[in-house]
C-alpha cells in the first residue's frame, strides 16, 4: 500500500505518516498512524524530508494519529521546529485529549532541535574552565575560612567550660595519631638521613669537602626535611583517617543524631582531633629529627671513616639552636592545617561510600598542598628575619 507523501511524492507504507497539504490557500501538515518508537527510523526520515512552504501560520493536524509514545511526541516536536525555522507559527490541532499531556510534557522538557551545538574555540573553552576553577577555589577558600572561624569559636567556648573538655577522646586520638605513627615516621626519617648523608658525601667528595656532609645533613633535617616529611606522612595517615571516620559517621547519620540530642559535633569530633595533632606532630617531628640524625651518623661514619666522637664534634659546630627552633615552630601550624582540613572534608561528605573516598583523597591533596605552601611562607619569613 502506498500513501501520498510530502508534496505529492509517494512514500513507503509505514505505520506513521506525515504530509503537507493545502487548506483554503494556507499550508496544513497532517500526521497520522502509529507514532511510536518501533517506527522511529521511518518517521525520522519523513520528518527530515519535510520541506515547508513559507507561511505565517501552519496548522499541524494530529487527528489521524492512532498511537503515540514519547519517541513519537519528540518527532512531532521536531517537525514543528522545522516548520518554525521558516518563520511560521505552528499550532497543534486535533490530538486525542488523552495523548495531549504527553506531547505537552515533551515540548516543555525536551529540546526538539536537531541542530548541533555551535563549535567553540578551544582557547575560549580553556579560559572558561580556568575561570570556573578559580571561582571554585575562591568558594572553597571562603568556606574553609568560615569553618576555621567556627572551630575557633567552639574551642574558646570549650576553654570557658573546662568540664566539657573530653580527655578520653583526646587521649585516644593522641595514641592513634602519635604513638601508633612512631614506627613509620622513625623508619622514614632513618632512611632519609641515610640518603642525605650518602648523596651529600658523594657530591662533596669531588671538592674534597666530605666533612661538610654533616653540616648538610644536620641543617637539612632540622630545618626542613624532618618536619616537612613528617607532616606529609601525618597528612596521608591521620588526615585521611579524620576524613574517613567523620565522613562515615555523616553517611550513617550519626552526626545528625548528635545534633538531635543537643550535642555539638565540632566539640565532640573536631576539637579532640585538632588538639591531639597539635600535641603529637611536634613530638613526631622531634623524634624524626633524632632518628634522621642517627641514620645520617651511621652513613657518615661508614662512608667518611669518622668515629662517633668526631661526628658529634662536627655536629655541635654545625648546628645551632636556631636550626632546631626553625623546624619545630612549623610543626603546630602544619598540624592545625592537616587536622582542620581532614575534619572539614569529613563533614562535607554527602551520599555514600563514593563520597567518603572522594573527600578523603581531596583532604590528603589539600593538606599536603597547604603544608608545602606554609613551609614556603615560613622559609621566606625566616630568611627575612635572618634565621
Amino acid at each position: 500500500m502506498l500513501r501520498h507523501g510530502i508534496d505529492g511524492m509517494a512514500m513507503a507504507d509505514v505505520a506513521g505518516w506525515i504530509r503537507l497539504e493545502e487548506e483554503e490557500g494556507a499550508p496544513r501538515v497532517a500526521a497520522g498512524g502509529e507514532w511510536t518508537v518501533g517506527h522511529a527510523g521511518d518517521l525520522e526520515r519523513l520528518v527530515d524530508s519535510l520541506a515547508a512552504r513559507p507561511a505565517k501560520r501552519v496548522r499541524l493536524d494530529l487527528s489521524a494519529i492512532s498511537r503515540l509514545d514519547s519517541a513519537g511526541a519528540w518527532l512531532l516536536c521536531r517537525a514543528a521546529r522545522r516548520l518554525e525555522e521558516t518563520g511560521a507559527a505552528v499550532r497543534f490541532h486535533g490530538l486525542d485529549p488523552s495523548r495531549q499531556p504527553l506531547l505537552d510534557l515533551v515540548r516543555a522538557n525536551r529540546d526538539c532541535s536537531v541542530e548541533p551545538e555551535p563549535s567553540r574555540h578551544p582557547v575560549l573553552d580553556m579560559l572558561e574552565r580556568v575561570g570556573r576553577s578559580a571561582f571554585e577555589v575562591r568558594d572553597e577558600a571562603m568556606a574553609l575560612t568560615g569553618f576555621i572561624g567556627v572551630v575557633t569559636v567552639t574551642g574558646l567556648r570549650a576553654l570557658a567550660r573546662p568540664r566539657r573538655f573530653r580527655l578520653v577522646s583526646l587521649t585516644n586520638q593522641i595514641e592513634q595519631t602519635g604513638l601508633n605513627a612512631l614506627p613509620i615516621v622513625g623508619l622514614m626519617a632513618f632512611l632519609i638521613g641515610i640518603v642525605l648523608a650518602y648523596q651529600g658525601a658523594t657530591q662533596l667528595r669531588r671538592f674534597g669537602a666530605e666533612i661538610f656532609t654533616i653540616d648538610l645533613m644536620a641543617v637539612s633535617v632540622l630545618r626542613e626535611i624532618g618536619v616537612l616529611l613528617t607532616a606529609i606522612m601525618v597528612a596521608g595517615r591521620s588526615g585521611s583517617a579524620f576524613t574517613a571516620q567523620i565522613g562515615t559517621m555523616k553517611v550513617s547519620e550519626e552526626i545528625d543524631a548528635m545534633r538531635a540530642l543537643g550535642l555539638d559535633p565540632l566539640e565532640i569530633l573536631v576539637l579532640p582531633r585538632i588538639n591531639a595533632l597539635l600535641v603529637t606532630l611536634p613530638i613526631l617531628t622531634l623524634f624524626a629529627d633524632f632518628v634522621g640524625m642517627v641514620g645520617g651518623a651511621a652513613m657518615a661514619v661508614f662512608s667518611l671513616d669518622l668515629s662517633a666522637t668526631q661526628f658529634l664534634g662536627r655536629l655541635e659546630e654545625a648546628v645551632t639552636l636556631d636550626h632546631f627552633l626553625v623546624g619545630i615552630v612549623k610543626a603546630p601550624v602544619f598540624a592545625y592545617l592537616i587536622a582542620v582540613i581532614g575534619c572539614y572534608e569529613g563533614l562535607r561528605v554527602e551520599g555514600g561510600a563514593e563520597s567518603v573516598g572522594r573527600m578523603t583523597t581531596r583532604a590528603v591533596v589539600e593538606s599536603i598542598f597547604l603544608v608545602i605552601v606554609a613551609d614556603a611562607a615560613f622559609s621566606i619569613m625566616f630568611t627575612a628575619m635572618g634565621l
